[in-house]
């Protein structure tokens, strides 16, 4: 009990002061203003899709209300075998919008990765230097590409982080998942703050043609299925970390679809946390092991304490530092991303170390299943 005791408050200490240099870092990151600058910047859109029927027409809609001049966007659609009607409504959807620049491209499989492929299929026709990476199940904001656009001219980039949210419903797993999303987004604005960036979303995420190719895309991590976006900007910012920025400005914000059932999105975190062993960023990889273990020292601690072999106060203790630690830090990613409209994380946060357990042990030896497919370890 004592050795148990010992090694929680330890691993708490050193998470402890990972998050506060976080939130610190989080408090750092200042919000992009437009500005009144005209458009200048030609973008390619790359969208990969596998049985997306349901979700493309609202991703399409959201293109066609773009606040930006359309000479200046093309859309490179790249279908990854799917089986359903989702390439046909992207070919009533071009037919119907001959104004925007749009291609419809088939998979070709090259490595473990089907996404990586797709990317690096579209990118040597791609006419523009400045790449941007959605996902079918999103929709993006109207001034999505002119706030992008504005900070080029302002800032003079090669690689744009952006943040993305969910869109809820008024159900509780749905709001689970928004505060678990919450998080990742706040520790990436957070490390981005203190000058150790290592995670993003490829769902709202930007880069030239020229740095792509100048690091070697996605060779060295291609036998990862997922990690289109992570292992990108990690290479980036090992080679050139002051060209890679953090954009938060709310016009910029992606909105994306949480799951509806507990194995996909089980599945589908496993899915992200599979790449971790595939870090380049030593502080990454540090951060993510504090991480499992605070939350695995917190289920063990609960299970111990339940057959009488753990103090309760102890644990208690340890919970409440914990909870009040990420509470701070989802403050301020809240007031960003949800204008202050504040869900009630405390089920969430009893929860959440189970959950996070599962998945990060899960990770390390499961495979995984992903638009009807199965990835090994």
């Amino acid at each position: 009990m004592e050795l148990m005791t010992i090694l929680l408050y330890s691993i708490l200490m050193v998470y402890t002061i990972l998050m506060l240099r976080l939130i610190y870092g989080f408090g750092k990151i200042k919000t992009f203003k437009n500005t009144k600058e005209s458009p200048k910047t030609a973008f390619t859109i790359i969208v990969p899709f596998r049985n997306e029927e349901k979700n493309l027409p609202h991703l399409l809609q959201s293109f066609s209300k773009l606040n930006y001049p359309h000479e200046l966007i093309e859309i490179i659609m790249v279908d990854d075998f799917s089986t359903d009607q989702s390439e046909k409504i992207c070919i009533q959807w071009r037919m119907n919008h001959d104004d925007i620049d749009t291609t419809l491209l088939e998979n070709l499989r090259l490595s473990h990765s089907p996404k990586k492929d797709a990317i690096a299929r579209a990118m040597p026709i791609a006419k523009h230097n400045w790449i941007i990476t959605t996902d079918a199940d999103c929709t993006v904001p109207k001034n999505w590409l002119f706030t992008i656009d504005n900070y080029i001219q302002t800032h003079e980039p090669e690689m744009i982080v952006g943040a993305v949210k969910y869109k809820t419903k008024n159900n509780w797993f749905h709001q689970f998942q928004q505060l678990d999303l919450m998080s990742l987004q706040g520790v990436t604005m957070g490390s981005f703050g203190i000058s150790k960036p290592f995670m993003c979303n490829g769902a709202n995420f930007a880069y030239t043609k020229k740095l792509f190719r100048e690091l070697d895309g996605f060779n060295g991590n291609d036998k990862i299925a997922s990690g289109d976006d992570v292992f990108l900007l990690q290479k980036a910012v090992k080679r050139s970390p002051d060209l890679v920025h953090y954009l938060k400005n709310p016009q910029s914000i992606v909105k994306t679809k949480p799951e509806n059932d507990l194995f996909k999105l089980f599945m589908q975190r496993v899915r992200w946390a599979a790449k971790t062993t595939g870090y380049q960023s030593n502080y990454a990889k540090f951060l993510a092991v504090i991480v499992l273990l605070m939350n695995f020292g917190l289920v063990i601690g609960f299970g111990l304490a339940i057959r009488g072999c753990f103090d309760w106060k102890s644990l208690l203790i340890v919970f409440s530092i914990k909870y009040m630690t990420d509470y701070v830090l989802l403050l301020g990613t809240n007031k960003y991303l949800q204008k202050g409209q504040w869900l009630f994380p405390m089920a969430s946060s009893i929860i959440y170390p189970f959950f996070s357990s599962c998945i990060g042990i899960y990770s390390l030896f499961g495979s995984f299943s992903w638009k009807g497919r199965t990835f090994k370890k």
